[in-house]
């Protein structure tokens, strides 16, 4: 399984940027898909996971009614809308794929991973 984020930047607070993540669709239409991000010195955190068919949506709350995660299955695209950004939301995001077909908030639920794309968000 690749997958290939993309659509990282940077912004000012308050800005909005859509990542991303392009998966092959054969292997991921029906599996749970996350984004996930790492800031320097920080641990790996869950950010939104939606299950395979796109009818499941879970957020972290310290993102909750700012961004919004979707996906295409025909097209193997899972993309996450960030409004209303903070500084505290830069890190490098990346996109993850699990065998299961939910996926969830758990960080060990997902065994394929992208290499990441930045965002920066300054005050």
């Amino acid at each position: 399984v690749q997958l290939q984020a993309s659509g990282g930047g940077s912004v000012q607070a308050g800005g909005s940027l859509r990542l991303s993540c392009a998966a092959s669709k054969r292997t991921t239409s029906n599996n749970g898909m996350a984004w996930f991000r790492q800031a320097p010195g920080k641990e790996r955190e869950f950010v939104a996971s939606i299950n395979w068919t796109g009818s499941t949506t879970i957020y972290a709350d310290s993102v909750k009614g700012r961004f919004t995660i979707s996906r295409d299955r025909t097209k193997g695209m899972v993309t996450l809308h960030m409004n209303s950004l903070r500084p505290e939301d830069t890190a490098v995001y990346l996109c993850a794929a699990s065998r299961s077909a939910y996926g969830g908030a758990s960080l060990s639920t997902y065994q394929y991973w992208g290499q990441g794309t930045q965002v920066t968000v300054s005050s």
